[in-house]
């Protein structure tokens, strides 16, 4: 069995009873990062055997993961933080384990883009998830589609994440194909000691920013 168990983005009492079983009973966890989900681990107490498998792992890692599948034991994967295959590889391993009839088990949690959904004030019934926009190829034809879905007057909530290095670069880009004048939120350090929700509009957070950039640090939900 393969079990896609979802693990806290920051704050580790984050996590359910049923994850924390479930980690204490398998027989390997796959991982993105063996030192980033040891401190969970090692914070429940849990010590089971850990293989990396992040965006960079070839082949053989995936073979050797459904190699314990068909032998019978049972593997958690987790990522580095919330829940596995959402902006993550691990959506191969379980398309593998689909195709290959080993029953997948999904043990919920939380998730960066639906924490920030919740706070953020903005229509939460219809929503329209992309994760981080690509960085060059089909960038620009992306955003003029996402332009027309809301002139087409669609009552969604758009939702993407962007690292430290291109949110001031983002936001500028998104000033620039919305307008300035559209309002935004942007979550950062979510669920951890300094969680901040930026609400404005486009050219109001991009102020804010260049007035405290101490505060560019961490990873970003821009909900907008």
């Amino acid at each position: 069995m393969l079990y896609i168990v979802s693990t806290p983005i920051g704050n580790l009492e984050d996590i359910t009873f049923r994850a924390i079983n479930t980690l204490k009973e398998v027989d390997l966890i796959a991982c993105e990062d063996t030192r980033t989900s040891s401190v969970l681990l090692n914070h429940y107490q849990i010590k089971k055997p850990l293989l990396s498998f992040h965006s960079f792992s070839g082949v053989t890692k995936i073979d050797k993961i459904m190699e314990a599948l068909k032998s019978g034991k049972k593997v958690a994967l987790i990522s580095d933080a919330g829940t596995p295959g959402i902006s993550d590889p691990g959506f191969v391993l379980i398309k593998e384990a689909i195709l290959e009839n080993i029953e997948v088990i999904p043990i919920p949690g939380v998730t960066a883009f639906t924490t920030a959904l919740m706070a953020s004030g903005m229509q939460m019934n219809h929503f329209l998830y992309l994760g981080f926009l690509p960085l060059k190829k089909g960038r620009q034809t992306l955003l003029n589609l996402l332009v027309e879905r809301k002139n087409s007057k669609l009552s969604e909530t758009m939702i993407i994440y962007e690292s430290v290095h291109r949110i001031e670069k983002t936001l500028k880009e998104l000033g620039n194909y919305f307008g300035e004048n559209h309002k935004i939120v942007v979550a950062r350090e979510l669920t951890k000691k300094f969680e901040e929700f930026i609400r404005g509009e486009i050219f109001e957070v991009i102020a804010y920013f260049k007035e405290n950039p101490s505060k560019v640090k961490g990873e970003f939900v821009i909900l907008f």
